[in-house]
């Protein structure tokens, strides 16, 4: 059984592999039925692939990205306690090709968007259960998107799409909703 503050990655190099995670307002790791779907859809192999995890929480989603092949992910937290905990566990898996920023996401991404680089093809927007943050981060992301990229939200209501974003996929798992879209 799994302890508390914990989640396992279920796919890829590290797979059973176990992260731990600090106690903090709004944070709630994607279940691993709802990863399970997520990789699924984005395909078992992320091999090429850029992520941007950018309510990084539990680091569950970026880590998951990495052990499937990610060539590299992006994890920004604003909490500094959660931070440290996301460097450690990058330690502790030796992961390799991620990029840890403490700061807040909106923050980063509207400066992100300032650097033609920084383009992405996967982009994970989970942001703190039943917060606003969503509906604000969507239009800040738009300018870091690469030719068919791919975003993944979560959140406490069905996203409804407007302003261009297009429904790939949808699914619910008890209070939440998971969705893949793209950006026409």
């Amino acid at each position: 059984m799994a302890k508390s503050n914990q989640v396992r990655i279920i796919g890829g190099v590290w797979r059973s592999r176990r992260i731990s995670f600090p106690e903090h307002e709004g944070l709630r790791p994607s279940a691993d039925r709802v990863r399970e779907t997520l990789f699924n859809w984005l395909g078992q192999d992320l091999g090429g692939q850029r992520c941007l995890d950018l309510f990084a929480g539990s680091g569950a989603l970026g880590f998951e990205a990495l052990s499937r092949g990610a060539a590299s992910v992006v994890m920004v937290e604003k909490s500094r306690r959660v931070c440290a905990a996301l460097r450690r566990n990058a330690l502790l898996l030796g992961a390799k090709n991620l990029q840890l920023h403490c700061a807040d996401a909106l923050e980063f991404a509207t400066a992100a968007a300032a650097d033609a680089a920084a383009r992405f093809d996967v982009m994970f927007l989970d942001p703190p259960f039943g917060s606003t943050l969503l509906g604000q981060a969507l239009p800040r992301i738009v300018p870091l998107l690469g030719p068919e990229a791919r975003v993944y939200v979560e959140s406490a209501v069905a996203f409804a799409p407007t302003g261009g974003w297009r429904v790939l996929r949808h699914g619910r798992a008890g209070q939440v909703h998971y969705t893949l879209v793209t950006y026409d």
